[in-house]
């Protein structure tokens, strides 16, 4: 839908007029903003730390947190803000904290908890607001369904916002607020005196609806919601099925948000409609889901969007914020926005009227076999630049094809013989690129359900226009098994229920996750009651469900348990009412826990985007236990994103082997490693006080099997 000719006139005018759109900090001496700046563009103008210094970097401060659960796997994936000469973070109790910035020093502590703590989620960023005159400053962070407001200068609640100092993200969303599942672990966008706020819910039947909505930062009233699930009368409804609106979940927007505050535009990623595997109760391309949104961030008024993937069936939630910038075409400067995805492509626009700044085709793909499913019959890809992830797994590209091969995130019922070797399994199963429609014998996706891009996302720099985006090679297997039957046997109503709701984070045979538990002994260490709750009411980073019945609840709980229950394969008995659920999904590694893809198994990538061409490609991360001197630097799976700065370095954690790194961003050469107490899957921020800058990380550890953590390091160059 183009825009109105004399809006479009009024954007381009004020786009012309503005230098640059990150100066919305004028200096980037602080990390005000999550990601450094509204356009979240990772970039700092500091250059005290450059190509020839940054070698003599060593540890200024540390600080132990606290929140550390030995019950559990806990993290930290906080981007901290520095505002002044003070630095604010989150632990992995998800309780607020302010800092000394220049020394770690302890300044004050917020805690959110209740005698209910449970599902708190977690926390990726805060959100920062003062008034125009500076008098006050208020921070935003999410624990739980609840929105606090907290003053920057003490730590304690602003009474007069919402319901003495917080809201409840489940109020506002057109259902019952007690039926649904709702967090926010990342930070919205301040635009005047709004924040502009998306939300994490379940991806399963009966998620949550994941509409937009802006509230006002003194009360805390909301100002507008946008519906990513269209109403009758609203564009995009007939995208979808009749009623769609009042049951189907999902096409929110956990990622993050990125403000042009000159243009008065926030640009929003979506993810994909509950849920994840299967669409056949949501026939249509499903808008707003796995969309870049351009919404009017006064009113919430859609100026323009484009769909990534229609009717998404694999989980391709656009993962990151989107990067603002200008292109340089023909000597004009075009003010852009670019959108990483999962799949590995860079997708870019004109920011203001919403034209591909490259071109994107339509291609065509196959039907679903499963049945009632209406796979869309084709998905857009962008010619250039090209895809930063390799795209389809064949034979030749197997790493050890004679290993064992492993899907470490759930066990095939019908493995009931030694294990198949790697290019055994691989021959069993479809592999075709994307978009493939997931079947009842297996799909490999690819790049897997983590990306790709993951949530740390990219950086840009306003300078060049050249993207720094890091990468996961890691191919995963996804097989959907018919809800209630099991080889042609029936079902108990509990198992079905397991099957659609507990498998899709705890594996096929709920064996667990890498970092997400096991739920095959669960009995050895809790009671009935127990586990209804942590259904019901969810526990840590886990959603509680809600939306289901007591009965349902006592069906999975008593399933889980072992303990005996009436068999019944009819899914009618329930409130959900899917044929299909998942029976295995993972990742494909081999016997040594190897991705089966030829290495490198994680990239650094440098491109363009003036030109849609690459700079440069490098591994990121090691795997010691590797061992092949063919392979002197193998990449790993890595999660959180790039801070770059003025000095023309470029800095990064996220990876397994829990190190921090420095890259040249001209060459991509390594110049700079340090070991960290845990692994940094966050992104770090870079900030100056005193005229001493520092680069601190966030330590938290507890994905990919390594420990958890609770420490905050800060690095900067030796006193002269």
């Amino acid at each position: 839908m183009r825009l109105p000719l004399l809006f479009v006139l009024g954007l381009c005018i004020a786009a012309c007029q503005q230098k640059t759109t990150i100066n919305n900090d004028q200096v980037f001496n602080n990390w005000q903003h999550y990601l450094g700046d509204p356009s979240r563009t990772h970039y700092s103008s500091i250059s005290q730390i450059d190509t020839a210094s940054v070698g003599q970097l060593e540890l200024a401060w540390s600080y132990k947190s606290g929140g550390l659960d030995s019950g559990r796997i806990t993290q930290i994936q906080t981007n901290p803000l520095i505002v002044g000469n003070r630095l604010y973070g989150v632990n992995p109790a998800l309780e607020l904290f302010a800092l000394n910035a220049k020394s770690g020093a302890l300044i004050w502590t917020f805690s959110p908890r209740t005698k209910d703590n449970s599902g708190l989620g977690l926390n990726r960023g805060l959100s920062y607001w003062s008034s125009q005159g500076q008098e006050e400053s208020r921070l935003f962070f999410s624990s739980g369904s609840k929105l606090y407001a907290v003053s920057a200068e003490n730590g304690n609640l602003i009474p007069s916002f919402g319901n003495g100092g917080s809201i409840d993200l489940r109020e506002g969303l057109g259902r019952a607020p007690d039926k649904l599942s709702v967090v926010a672990n990342t930070p919205g966008a301040i635009y005047k005196d709004l924040l502009i706020t998306g939300t994490r819910v379940g991806e399963g039947p009966g998620a949550s609806p994941g509409h937009i909505r802006a509230y006002n930062v003194l009360t805390g009233d909301i100002a507008w919601t946008f519906h990513t699930i269209p109403q009758p009368g609203e564009f995009g409804n007939d995208t979808w099925p009749e009623g769609a609106y009042k049951t189907v979940g999902g096409a929110n927007s956990w990622a993050g948000i990125a403000m042009d505050h000159e243009l008065g535009i926030a640009y929003i990623p979506t993810g994909s409609a509950a849920f994840d595997w299967y669409g056949g109760d949501r026939h249509g391309k499903n808008l707003f889901a796995n969309c870049l949104l351009a919404l009017n961030a006064s009113t919430g008024e859609r100026l323009w969007h484009f769909q990534m993937v229609h009717h998404d069936l694999w989980d391709r939630d656009l993962p990151a914020p989107p990067n603002l910038f200008e292109i340089q075409r023909d000597g004009k400067s075009i003010p852009a926005v670019a959108q990483v995805t999962k799949s590995g492509h860079v997708f870019v626009f004109n920011r203001v009227t919403g034209d591909p700044l490259f071109p994107i085709e339509e291609h065509p793909y196959p039907q679903s076999t499963l049945q009632g499913e209406k796979a869309f019959s084709t998905q857009p890809l962008p010619i250039r630049p090209q895809p930063f992830a390799r795209q389809r797994l064949t034979a030749d590209d197997l790493y050890a094809p004679d290993r064992n091969a492993f899907v470490d995130d759930f066990v095939d019922k019908d493995q009931n013989t030694d294990p198949p070797t790697v290019l055994q399994k691989f021959q069993k199963i479809t592999s075709n690129g994307q978009f493939i429609p997931i079947d009842t014998t297996g799909v490999l996706l690819y790049p897997g359900a983590d990306g790709g891009a993951e949530w740390g996302g990219a950086a840009l720099d306003p300078r060049t226009g050249i993207m720094y985006v890091n990468s996961n090679e890691m191919a995963w297997i996804v097989r959907m098994k018919a809800v209630g039957n099991d080889s042609g046997k029936m079902t108990p109503i509990g198992a079905s229920l397991a099957q659609i709701h507990c498998a899709r984070c705890h594996g096929g045979a709920l064996q667990g996750l890498a970092g997400i538990p096991e739920l095959q002994t669960v009995k050895n260490r809790l009671e009935l009651d127990s586990i209804y709750s942590i259904i019901k009411k969810g526990k840590g980073a886990m959603p509680g469900m809600p939306n289901l019945s007591d009965a349902e609840i006592q069906a999975i709980a008593r399933y889980i348990l072992g303990m005996s229950e009436e068999t019944d394969h009819r899914v009618e008995a329930t409130s959900v009412k899917v044929p299909y659920a998942v029976a295995g999904f993972g990742r494909f590694k081999d016997d040594r826990g190897f991705p089966v893809v030829k290495p490198p198994w994680g990239t650094l990538n440098a491109i363009d985007l003036n030109t849609g061409k690459y700079v440069w490609t490098v591994p990121l991360g090691h795997e010691d236990a590797i061992d092949d001197p063919d392979i002197p630097v193998s990449g790993t799976e890595n999660y959180g994103g790039p801070v770059i700065t003025a000095g023309d370095v470029l800095f990064i954690a996220a990876t397994k082997d829990e190190k921090l790194r420095a890259f040249h961003m001209t060459t991509g050469e390594l110049l700079w490693e340090v070991p960290l107490p845990a692994g940094g899957y966050a992104t770090p921020a870079t900030y100056q006080v005193d005229g001493k800058q520092f680069l601190v990380i966030a330590c938290g550890g507890g994905k990919m099997g390594t420990a958890s953590g609770d420490e905050y390091r800060a690095y900067a160059l030796p006193n002269n």
